[in-house]
């Protein structure tokens, strides 16, 4: 579990430091857009109220606590989740990413009202209109990890029993 916690707050530092860059630094929340290499990588800055592609995002106050509660409760299935049943060494890197995104965001939503989005790519004449951030890369990429690296089943048979 000490893996998955190291993993969470890499993720969660990383997060959180490209947010107070992109709003302290360069200012983006005033400046709207500043384009690093058009078309495949632009900061756009998007406060998100909702879930993925602003949906659920009427009734800011409310849908604010409770998806806070919904990324808090996620958060601690898979923490009572990875302790009763560890996978190996990558599906504990995967659940510390989930975490460690899940967190980051709550964290905006605590400070600012919103999820702070600004990453917007783009390519091959799409032209894509949302914007993310790193904790959204990470909750993505955290919950394939724990789809393909489940861990492997050489558990005692009297625990392979109690899991069927």
């Amino acid at each position: 579990m000490r893996l998955v916690g190291i993993t969470a707050l890499a993720i969660f530092v990383l997060d959180q430091a490209t947010k107070w860059w992109i709003l302290h630094i360069l200012s983006l929340d005033t400046r709207g857009v500043i384009e690093v290499a058009p078309p495949w990588l632009t900061f756009r800055m998007a406060w998100n109220t909702g879930i993925n592609f602003g949906l659920f995002s009427g009734q800011a106050d409310l849908t604010r606590w409770v998806l806070i509660a919904v990324a808090m409760g996620i958060v601690l299935f898979v923490l009572v989740w990875l302790r009763r049943d560890p996978p190996g060494v990558p599906g504990l890197i995967a659940g510390g990413v989930l975490i460690g995104g899940a967190l980051g965001n709550v964290i905006d939503r605590l400070v600012y009202g919103a999820v702070a989005d600004f990453l917007n790519m783009s390519c091959c004449g799409i032209d894509n209109p949302y914007s993310f951030n790193v904790a959204d890369i990470a909750i993505f990429v955290g919950a394939a990890g724990l789809v393909l690296f489940p861990g492997d089943d050489n558990s005692p048979p009297a625990r392979r029993k109690k899991r069927a």
